[in-house]
């Protein structure tokens, strides 16, 4: 049986002590006496004692562990190193399947793009952001609402880290914060924790870096002119011009 999600899911929707927790637990040979079954993956995962863990198939944060979180019907590092074990199938994680970046960061590397790569980041940034939506459930589901929000805001943050800075790639974020915006503003997103605010925010600083390495961006920021956002994060960037 293969499971529906891939490491990318795991890690964008896990919270980074868990998730750097649970890749310890698969690399250092924890995961042990797995099988597939019924529905998902069981296994004994060796921490301070052995837990008998359970993953869904299609829901890698959904099962059981009898470890104290487990019992707490929280998720813990031990169903997700088990998760990881069905994605990979005991073979090496690769760097940038372990690399978690919980914040947008600068490369602060030069270098122009090609049609096609700008075209594949444009489509990679629509995809992750499918993630950050409108909310109109029940209060019961809020909580796993807010975690797409949170998997949405890694997705892009692990994107924007591995941009190079130019022109281009400075529009392509000026774009994307105004959709981010217009989804607070009109989408129904429901922002309550300010997930999405920081997240704003932070791809902001990233911006202002670009500008100041590579003053050619600035051009680029002329989009956000006569531009009024939620919470005036615009008016940063528009100060770099005067």
């Amino acid at each position: 049986m293969l499971p529906v999600y891939d490491i990318n899911k795991i890690k964008f929707s896990t919270d980074q002590p868990t998730f750097e927790k649970a890749v310890a637990l698969y690399e250092n040979g924890k995961v042990m006496q797995f099988e597939d079954g019924a529905g998902g993956f069981s296994a004994i995962v060796m921490g301070s004692e052995p837990y008998h863990v359970f993953v869904d198939a299609r829901h890698y944060n959904r099962g059981y562990c009898d470890c104290y979180l487990g019992q707490n019907d929280t998720l813990c590092k031990h169903m997700v190193a088990v998760a990881i074990h069905a994605v990979m199938m005991g073979q090496p994680l690769g760097d940038e399947d372990k690399e978690y970046i919980s914040c947008p960061q600068c490369s602060g590397r030069l270098q122009e793009l090609s049609k096609e790569d700008l075209s594949m980041i444009r489509k990679s940034i629509t995809s992750a952001m499918r993630y950050i939506k409108a909310y109109d459930g029940p209060s019961k589901t809020w909580f796993a609402y807010q975690n797409s929000l949170a998997e949405g805001c890694n997705r892009l943050s692990f994107l924007i880290s591995k941009l190079p800075i130019n022109k281009k790639t400075t529009a392509l974020l000026v774009d994307m914060l105004l959709r981010l915006d217009k989804k607070l503003c009109q989408g129904g997103v429901d922002d309550s924790d300010g997930t999405v605010g920081n997240f704003i925010y932070e791809t902001v600083n990233v911006l202002k870096e670009y500008v100041r390495l590579s003053p050619l961006c600035i051009t680029a920021l002329g989009a956000l002119k006569n531009v009024k956002t939620c919470f005036g994060w615009e008016e940063e960037l528009l100060k770099l011009m005067r």
